[in-house]
């Protein structure tokens, strides 16, 4: 008996892992079906309203670094007990779609996190994951997921060369395997290629108005080589004003930010502007 209670007590603690790439504890799993149980209670059509309860939902998740750098092969990792701020805008994105498509089993949902999280919303290993955020928006908004409404709201091109994990290989580990490192380069020459609007700092405050609650704001840096260091979900609060509700570095938890976004964002290091983007 002692030996078959503590094989039940491992194998509630350790992830499942499938087939199809799938890395999911038994307490993930169940995080899912109470998110799933609150989402039915809603009866807004507004995906914007829908973004900021179901973000808001996850207050006090701490934050968590590196979520998905797990085991040796790129798998769908399903982890709602810790977010950084990119599995946490995919997460809330992710139950937004289950909403919008009347859906409340898992697989539907999994499938959503893949579609979210995967260039053309296929897992093929480390490089197809979308790891810059101005890709993410891109191919998010091919997919017709998003809209980026940077330049409607007085937003200004910029064109940088964005190579920041190619010129840090040492950061990620998975770059030492040569084929990941030529499609990440890959990744890099095609957002070369690209443009990126930018509402400026300086010009938030004044169009602020033009923010909605539920946009994805993606914090754009002039560090050499990077194109976004952090994102969230904007919230029109109490006050009148935008916050950004976000899973934190400085708390370590997910929060609605005390200041405005205007304010916070003078707090943030390397800090350029925002870009702004229209869950569809």
């Amino acid at each position: 008996m002692k030996t078959i209670l503590l094989y039940l007590l491992l194998l509630y603690f350790i992830p499942i892992v499938s087939a199809q790439n799938l890395i999911c504890s038994p307490q993930d799993k169940e995080a899912f079906h109470s998110k799933m149980e609150f989402i039915s209670t809603l009866d807004t059509e507004d995906i914007g309203a829908h973004m900021v309860t179901v973000g808001k939902s996850f207050m006090g998740i701490p934050y968590v670094a590196k979520t998905l750098e797990v085991g040796e092969t790129e798998s769908l990792v399903i982890n709602l007990q810790g977010l950084d701020c990119t599995t946490f805008v995919e997460n809330v994105l992710a139950f937004g779609l289950m909403l919008k498509s009347h859906k409340t089993d898992f697989d539907s949902y999994t499938q959503n996190l893949e579609t979210i999280r995967y260039k053309d919303g296929k897992l093929n290993g480390y490089a197809s994951r979308l790891h810059y955020f101005s890709e993410w928006i891109a191919n998010n908004e091919q997919k017709g997921l998003l809209k980026d409404v940077t330049s409607e709201i007085g937003g200004m091109e910029s064109k940088k060369d964005i190579n920041f994990m190619s010129t840090h290989r040492e950061l990620y580990p998975f770059l030492k395997d040569s084929d990941n490192y030529i499609k990440i380069k890959a990744s890099e020459e095609f957002l070369r290629r690209q443009s990126i609007c930018i509402l400026a700092q300086d010009q938030i405050e004044a169009q602020e108005h033009l923010i909605k609650s539920g946009d994805i704001i993606a914090l754009a840096t002039s560090i050499k080589g990077l194109d976004i260091t952090h994102t969230g979900i904007a919230t029109r609060e109490a006050d009148g004003r935008i916050h950004l509700l976000h899973a934190s570095t400085g708390s370590m938890e997910v929060e609605v930010s005390k200041l405005p976004l205007t304010d916070y964002l003078k707090s943030v290091k390397n800090n350029i502007g925002i870009i702004v983007v229209r869950p569809q």
